[in-house]
């Protein structure tokens, strides 16, 4: 006599944000949730902290040989030019009249409001797998931070009482936009290289930004002491030189052609391919990217949310159904009322997500059109998507989309 599902123990493991979760129906249908990582040592947990906050995600397994030691060096390096840092701020106070007592004031305070940029760094750096899902908006933004603080301290003299505060929430806004920009640039870079140039496009792009930076201070120091010689006329100008400033990185993101897929990549990919069986290209969809709010749903992808957590999503009714249906792929599908769920499995690729994302908007379409009951749409759908995915995925990587991984952010996965 067969089980009822309602009697029958089915557990997972799922990570998200770095924290591992066991999760397990027990007979009767209860969920329950257990974080491991609350049985471990404190020191073992600081330990993960600091990997984490540190070390790219899956260390040491996603890096090659040399990396620790690679790092080592350089921490030791920014260290001693930290101080050597120090050392020179203090002396030119000094040379620039500041005599030594005043002055070790001031070069507390001075250190203190660059301090706060390398606090802002910090808090940024942990959302290094955010920036690498999105690295059009994260580079928007970083020009957006970068320009408040900019703000901040053309405002600073304003409120003298007040430099310490200003300044260094100017210094934090911009210590974020330094990591957000310097962590995108090298995806942005990556999606122009075409025969294996990556470095000879770096260097060039860093000579013409160099160039343009010294124009620009030449140009910069010429309207400091003509139309922004006073107050007034920074409040004009800044503002105005801001949005030229942000309207240009926009322009800039939206000219490059990114071929790694996350979601909003891959749901276009499929509403194009479902809608008019061609497949396009990553200059194809570069200015149909929302760069701002990349998270909108897509009606004819089926309306796919990625990297809720399984146990939010699942009822112990449906489990051993939809485990039957996609038992031997790694991810998992709960079509609901307004979107479509889907959970990948933590070594789940680029592959497997347009895989569950061509079920989700063959199930999205054929349910439109015939009204059958949710799960044998589900198993239509799934059969249908085995017909076309290998056509689909040769002619996906022809294009030039990198199929290899799927960059979902911070979100969450499961192992069985």
């Amino acid at each position: 006599m067969p089980m009822a599902v309602e009697d029958i123990r089915v557990d997972w493991f799922e990570t998200s944000s770095s924290i591992t979760r066991h999760c397990q129906f027990q007979p009767g249908g209860h969920l329950s949730v257990k974080i491991l990582d609350d049985s471990r040592p404190v020191y073992h947990r600081l330990v993960e902290s600091f990997l984490n906050k540190f070390f790219p995600s899956g260390y040491p397994q996603s890096v090659n040989e040399g990396y620790l030691r690679y790092t080592q060096f350089r921490a030791l390096q920014h260290f001693t030019g930290s101080i050597l840092s120090v050392l020179s701020t203090q002396s030119l106070l000094f040379a620039a009249g500041l005599r030594p007592t005043p002055a070790q004031a001031t070069v507390v305070s001075w250190i203190l409001k660059d301090g706060m940029q390398h606090v802002g760094k910090l808090i940024c750096s942990n959302l290094g797998a955010r920036m690498d899902s999105e690295p059009k908006r994260w580079r928007i933004l970083a020009d957006v931070l970068y320009d408040l603080g900019t703000g901040l301290e053309v405002l600073s003299p304003l409120c003298p009482s007040l430099f310490l505060e200003v300044a260094g929430l100017g210094n934090f806004a911009k210590g974020m936009a330094v990591v957000a920009a310097r962590a995108t640039r090298l995806p942005i870079y990556s999606s122009f290289v075409k025969e294996g140039n990556l470095s000879d496009l770096y260097a060039k792009g860093e000579a013409i930004s160099t160039l343009f930076n010294v124009v620009g201070f030449g140009a910069g120091i010429q309207v400091a002491s003509t139309v922004c010689s006073s107050m007034q006329g920074k409040l004009v100008v800044g503002p105005l030189l801001s949005v030229i400033h942000v309207y240009c990185v926009i322009e800039e993101m939206r000219a490059a052609p990114v071929n790694t897929l996350n979601p909003q990549r891959t749901a276009m990919i499929v509403a194009d391919f479902v809608k008019t069986g061609r497949i396009s290209s990553p200059a194809d969809l570069r200015y149909q990217e929302d760069l701002l709010f990349p998270g909108r749903l897509i009606e004819d992808a089926g309306n796919v949310k990625v990297g809720r957590a399984l146990h939010k999503i699942i009822k112990p009714s449906k489990f051993e159904e939809l485990k039957e249906i996609f038992g031997r792929e790694k991810f998992i599908l709960n079509r609901g009322n307004k979107w479509t769920d889907m959970v990948l499995e933590h070594n789940a690729t680029g592959e497997d997500a347009l895989r569950g994302w061509l079920v989700a908007a063959y199930a999205a379409s054929m349910e439109k059109s015939f009204h059958d009951p949710n799960t044998i749409v589900l198993v239509d759908a799934y059969q249908k998507m085995n017909s076309v995915f290998n056509p689909f995925l040769t002619e996906l990587q022809a294009k030039g989309w990198h199929t290899d991984r799927f960059l979902d952010g911070t979100g969450s996965r499961f192992a069985w």
